[in-house]
């Protein structure tokens, strides 16, 4: 994620723990109330949010250990714990088990972070489950719990492993961003160097060995010819887990027209990110010009940081989207793609701009409200707020099961070991 790039996530929290006095969801008297028929409309369907960063934010505020903030209770910081989970009608939620492309040791932390998905289901058992397939999201909805999914975020997890990949798939995860922000020896990254042209030969490899697993194939945060290269290679649907529509707003994070167009002959979904720099047309290219500026006065990354925040402050910077902005991309989505390949991708507590009425994970229900009153059907509202994905989901399993049955795994290469 672009901000991830250039804000740290303690400023995130302070942001934050001023900005969220909320009442969860909304009452009559506010803005953004929701209708009787929209709730109910929202409870019969099943919300799958392709990505939040909680597990990072617990990591980065020295929660590792799951002692420090109680999630069964209702907090006044962050955007995610139980209670505004069950209030915004989550079903189901893939976590992410983010790091920085840059950070030490990747593997060790994604696996630390996905042991931290797993410790986080284990201590809130009467409200959360582990999910590894389909069916075990419609079952564990079935039974009044919350399906948690875990997806990694940024290819560089694998150490350019095969047998990585493969491990990581054992250990829960189901889908993998095949890059963030940094270019990879493998694949181009939206906001890295564009040195590949999309996917190399061994990134293509990557891409049909996720097939082979059952893991989706996740095009967020990937330069456009990485987006058309795996579309192109992929034999089971992909997902953008958290990524808009670059017609509207022109950020190298989100799917311009074409990818959406193959997309959608793909049979894959583009899951709606709400972090206001992707979603606000001109906010993009304010922050591309601002960082571009940044980038040519310091040379350090603290220094950068520290100045991107300071323009955060600005008049400029503290530019918010709303919900009328994010359905905005929905039907742009739904336009260009259908109404089969559109689903909702928030970024919750991983965005240090969020829109105005969309505050946490208890407000997904005014995202409803505006969907109903813009005219979609209560079918077509069901399949944004999950059934695409899990039907994506679905399609990836089956995939899978025909490949494994005619396909052997993709090895690396590795040389013998000499005998001395």
């Amino acid at each position: 994620m672009l901000h991830r790039e250039a804000v740290g996530l303690s400023m995130i929290l302070a942001v934050l723990a001023s900005a969220l006095t909320l009442a969860g969801t909304s009452r009559a008297d506010e803005p953004g109330a929701v209708s009787e028929r929209a709730r109910a409309v929202h409870a019969s369907g099943m919300l799958f949010d392709g990505h939040n960063d909680l597990p990072w934010l617990l990591r980065t505020e020295g929660d590792s250990a799951l002692t420090k903030f109680d999630l069964s209770k209702r907090l006044n910081t962050g955007q995610t714990d139980i209670p505004r989970l069950r209030e915004g009608g989550v079903k189901a939620q893939f976590w992410s088990v983010y790091i920085p492309s840059e950070h030490a040791h990747p593997t060790k932390t994604v696996v630390e972070q996905i042991d931290l998905v797993n410790r986080l289901v284990a201590k809130h058992p009467n409200d959360l489950e582990l999910a590894l397939t389909a069916d075990d999201v419609e079952r564990i909805v079935r039974a009044g719990k919350i399906a948690s999914l875990i997806g990694i975020e940024g290819g560089v997890a694998i150490d350019d492993s095969l047998a990585e990949l493969r491990a990581f798939y054992k250990l829960g995860a189901r889908y993998m961003t095949l890059t963030h922000n940094t270019t990879l020896s493998w694949a181009d990254a939206a906001n890295g160097e564009h040195k590949h042209g999309g996917l190399t030969p061994f990134g293509e490899t990557i891409v049909g060995e996720m097939n082979r697993l059952g893991m989706l194939v996740d095009i967020s945060h990937v330069s456009a010819e990485t987006m058309a290269d795996a579309l192109r290679v992929s034999k089971a649907p992909v997902i953008a887990s958290h990524s808009s529509a670059f017609a509207i707003c022109p950020s190298p994070r989100n799917v311009p027209d074409d990818v959406l167009k193959a997309v959608k002959a793909n049979g894959g979904v583009i899951m709606v990110n709400f972090y206001s720099g992707f979603i606000v047309p001109g906010y993009a290219e304010k922050v591309r010009k601002i960082n571009e500026e940044i980038r040519k006065k310091h040379a350090d990354r603290a220094e950068r940081t520290k100045a991107f925040e300071a323009w955060l402050k600005t008049d400029d910077g503290k530019i918010r989207g709303t919900i009328q902005d994010v359905a905005n991309h929905i039907d742009h989505l739904v336009k260009v793609a259908g109404i089969d390949h559109v689903g909702i991708g928030s970024d919750f507590d991983g965005i240090q701009s969020w829109p105005v009425g969309l505050d946490d994970v208890s407000c997904f229900p005014r995202l409803t409200e505006e969907l109903l009153r813009r005219g979609y059907s209560e079918t077509d509202v069901h399949k944004i707020l999950g059934a695409n994905v899990l039907r994506a989901f679905r399609e990836a399993e089956a995939v899978a099961r025909t490949l494994q049955a005619t396909t052997p795994p993709a090895v690396d290469s590795i040389k013998p070991i000499d005998d001395e």
